[in-house]
């Protein structure tokens, strides 16, 4: 409940309430922790480059399908990327192989999504230098490491760095915990791009470039079942529906939702919500729909009819460019 309030507090009342003053010095306090941490950091480079994405507001701003799209365009230039993140959320911190049949609590769920869908090496740790390490000795033929995340995890070196923003932008502008922000903003001068997901790019006001990002739902398919499709027009004639969303910013999934036609009963949950058979009790009786980075929670819980939408990413193909470019200035250096 606290996690919902300042959430609306940060992103909703664009500016400061009495209730977040109180929280003042905790903010001056996790600043300077910040510098320290990046200050006493030891950076390991990795013998291949390094593009991290990630993100300096907390929350979910669409990372993942990025990093899924930044795999596919890699590959269709002739590299062959695999990927490193933590794993938010798992138990355990050691270093692992992501598997399409691993278990999420013990990888986490956007690295086991991206396992499925990306069909690309992953590997989770807290070192994400580690991670990446265990990776490229079971995979030699990996050229490039994508992070999903980590763009204030300073002990890995990297040589791109995105930084991506939803339609929730900046929030109030103010650090931990009084506003949304990890870092300050000065911290894009140092980023080589900006991706914007569902904003314009004149909105964010980046001393670098931005390039505008869309995610485009696909069809829907089977929970336990993806080779078993549905159309959203069959879907709303199959009764009552419910919306279930535990990502950084459920409101678009809700939103998505709705403009393929679909009245929802909506049921936000917290972003890595770890899911249990009592969180699903609202869907007797009705159609459950979800998104895929809940779906690989709930796979082996008794929802009922439950469907999944999938989305992907759409960016111009002028951000990839960006990115080789800097990539190969990396080979030859």
């Amino acid at each position: 409940m606290l996690a919902r309030w300042l959430q609306r507090q940060w992103f909703e009342q664009r500016r400061l309430t009495p209730a977040l003053w109180l929280f003042a010095p905790l903010a001056w306090l996790y600043a300077g922790l910040a510098r320290l941490n990046r200050a006493l950091a030891q950076p390991v480079r990795l013998p291949v480059p390094v593009v991290v994405v990630g993100n300096i507001t907390v929350g979910g701003a669409g990372k993942t399908p990025l990093t899924l799209w930044l795999a596919g365009q890699l590959r269709a230039r002739g590299w062959h990327p695999g990927v490193v993140s933590r794993g938010y959320g798992r138990s355990g911190d050691e270093v692992r192989a992501v598997l399409p049949d691993s278990k999420p609590e013990e990888v986490g769920d956007e690295p086991l999504l991206i396992a499925r869908r990306g069909d690309i090496p992953v590997w989770v740790g807290r070192s994400r230098a580690a991670a990446g390490e265990a990776l490229l000795a079971a995979h030699p033929e990996v050229d490039v490491v994508l992070c999903d995340d980590g763009l204030q995890h300073y002990a890995l070196a990297r040589d791109v760095e995105l930084a991506v923003f939803d339609a929730r932008g900046t929030g109030n502008g103010w650090r931990l915990p009084v506003g949304p922000l990890r870092e300050s903003l000065s911290r894009l001068r140092s980023v080589d791009a900006v991706v914007a997901n569902g904003v314009p790019a004149e909105a964010l006001s980046a001393p670098v470039p931005v390039f505008e990002m869309r995610l485009r739902p696909g069809g829907f398919y089977r929970l336990g079942d993806p080779a078993q499709t549905c159309a959203a027009d069959a879907l709303r004639t199959r009764g009552r529906l419910h919306a279930l969303a535990g990502i950084g910013h459920p409101e678009r999934f809700f939103t998505t939702l709705a403009g393929l036609g679909l009245a929802c009963e909506t049921h936000p949950f917290p972003d890595h919500h770890r899911y249990v058979q009592s969180d699903l009790v609202f869907a007797d009786g009705g159609v459950l729909l979800m998104t895929e980075k809940d779906a690989v929670k709930c796979r082996d819980l008794q929802a009922g009819e439950a469907w999944v939408l999938p989305v992907e990413a759409e960016l111009s193909p002028a951000l990839i460019d960006h990115i080789v470019e800097k990539l190969r200035g990396r080979q030859v250096a």
